[in-house]
């Protein structure tokens, strides 16, 4: 079956960048956003499930990721912040006449689904964040074991040697598989971390998450703001992340103020290629009607709305 069958494909020009956004499905819209080094084809398993439950669905690739467009940056890199990120997407949705709808984000694209929801309250309706807590929470808990298993963030801050190291060897270096991922989702992955604008932007990515995100986060707590659209939280059940912080449904409770439950997922971190069905039976409810059904907490893991 081709990827993303039925599914509308091409660049979107959003003002400061190109995104390349696929979109398939009829009724309420829903933004799928990556993480790294994935494009949007990493939702390939999931986006179907959506549109079968009634949705709009909205899968790009973000700014510097994929196919779209890698605009120059800066010495604070604030052009591969969150914030920048979110301004494209806000952008995008609008140019498709929805002025409201739901997001869901995992990994580096939790934290643009955070700044969308943060920035633009008006604009999110429902938020899903998969393997993640905030940018300021992690370095807040920063210690050995953290620096240890998420040695790659402070690596990749650094100039230049990052590039020279994934370019050396961006199979070796980034892994991932045919059988595991799909062989079209593989290509485009491959295509992606291969090319070297690319990967200097989904580097700036990182280096924007040290500084400036984490100076908005800063902002935000100071100033009271949180999510006020119901808000799942998901992470895979075989990452580390609950390993390190516990349950990140404890910290998002100071982030948000309509909590809707969440938990593990049975999967490792690509969690949307590993696991879709799982995933998919704990977003279609949430997205549809805010409750999480009585399968997604009884058979996959997934504890009822708290």
């Amino acid at each position: 079956m081709p990827l993303f069958e039925g599914f509308a494909a091409g660049p979107v020009d959003v003002g400061e960048a190109q995104l390349y956004v696929r979109r398939g499905g009829t009724g309420p819209p829903v933004l799928l956003l990556h993480g790294h080094p994935r494009t949007g084809a990493t939702w390939h398993r999931v986006a179907p499930q959506l549109v079968a439950a009634g949705h709009t669905v909205v899968v790009p690739d973000l700014r510097g990721y994929g196919r779209s467009s890698k605009p120059p940056t800066t010495p604070d890199h604030a052009p591969y912040s969150k914030r920048a990120m979110a301004g494209d997407l806000l952008r995008l949705m609008r140019s498709l006449g929805h002025d409201r709808f739901a997001v869901a984000g995992h990994d580096r694209g939790s934290y643009v689904a955070l700044r969308l929801a943060l920035d633009h309250p008006d604009a999110v309706d429902r938020l899903a964040l998969l393997d993640c807590i905030p940018i300021s929470e992690h370095l807040a808990r920063c210690d050995d074991r953290f620096a240890a298993s998420w040695w790659h963030w402070f690596f990749f801050a650094q100039p230049e040697k990052p590039e020279r190291a994934i370019l050396a060897d961006p199979d070796a270096w980034y892994g991932g598989s045919p059988r595991h991922m799909g062989e079209e989702a593989y290509g485009e992955f491959r295509a992606a971390t291969r090319d070297p604008a690319t990967v200097r932007a989904m580097l700036e990515d990182y280096r924007a998450g040290l500084g400036v995100d984490r100076a908005h986060e800063e902002a935000d707590r100071a100033a009271g703001r949180r999510v006020r659209c119901p808000l799942l939280v998901l992470w895979s059940r075989h990452d580390d992340l609950e390993e390190l912080h516990g349950d990140p449904r404890e910290i998002w409770r100071n982030w948000a103020t309509d909590l809707r439950g969440g938990g593990p997922v049975e999967s490792g971190h690509h969690m949307a290629e590993e696991a879709p069905d799982e995933l998919a039976a704990a977003l279609r409810p949430f997205f549809g009607d805010g409750q999480l059904p009585i399968s997604a907490h009884s058979h996959h893991g997934v504890a009822p709305p708290a």
